[in-house]
């Protein structure tokens, strides 16, 4: 029987084998995790960022015995040549599919992106390998639901520009980009004063969070639009 497994860690972790689930304990979690978001790592480089209190012979002896119990397991997804830590090339990891989908790489996967939301990578956990795999994850996924808005906008789909550019703004309300997306979409419908609310509401949310303004170009892009209006109150409702 050929092996199959499925390593999530997408809203927490869970690895599947064979048949179904397996019960991986935390402290094996980890070791699994780290390989498994780099598919390939050195020995050394494992017990650095795992261990990174232990002294070298003990913490290559802990590694030593994570991998031995995970044997253990039945769940032989990782393999070990030499220095070097692997996980074997049949399993499937959801970071890499997410990432895949970003980057364009897999097909139909635009409305998994656009309405499934960001998902957190390992909550929980805290350790700074994770978090700078998590940071890039998000940043990933906010700049693909807007290219993806951009895209719909130029297209003329603008209820899809308009799913997409809110999927941006839930998982980080103060940035800037979708604001001016969500912006250049009721312009581009003609809704004049669902613009001029946008903005305002997004400079109010800016002054009480952090004591700024909205940048100088999102202002010109509102002025540019509304002050050729036929109706001049408009453009005046947008100065104010």
């Amino acid at each position: 029987m050929t092996n199959t497994a499925r390593l999530r860690m997408l809203d927490g972790f869970a690895l599947d084998y064979g048949p179904g689930p397996v019960d991986v304990p935390k402290a094996l979690q980890r070791l699994v995790a780290f390989v498994g978001l780099r598919r390939q790592v050195t020995r050394a480089h494992v017990v650095g960022a795992l261990w990174p209190e232990s002294e070298e012979p003990k913490a290559f002896g802990r590694l030593r015995t994570a991998l031995w119990r995970l044997q253990q397991l039945d769940a032989p997804v990782l393999a070990a040549h030499g220095e070097t830590l692997s996980l074997h090339e049949w399993v499937r990891v959801d970071v890499d599919e997410l990432v895949h989908s970003a980057r364009g790489e897999d097909a139909g996967d635009d409305r998994a992106l656009r309405g499934g939301g960001l998902r957190e990578l390992l909550p929980g956990w805290y350790e700074d390998w994770v978090l700078v795999e998590r940071e890039r994850l998000r940043q990933l996924y906010l700049h693909t639901v807007e290219k993806l808005a951009a895209r719909e906008l130029r297209a003329g789909n603008f209820g899809d520009a308009l799913e997409a550019v809110l999927a941006a703004l839930r998982a980080e309300p103060l940035r800037e980009s979708p604001h001016r997306l969500l912006l250049e979409i009721h312009l581009a419908e003609g809704n004049y004063s669902e613009a001029i609310n946008t903005y305002h509401a997004y400079r109010m949310l800016l002054r009480r969070e952090l004591g700024v303004n909205p940048s100088p170009g999102m202002r010109r892009l509102l002025d540019a639009a509304t002050e050729p209006a036929a109706a001049p109150e408009v453009a005046g409702a947008a100065r104010r």
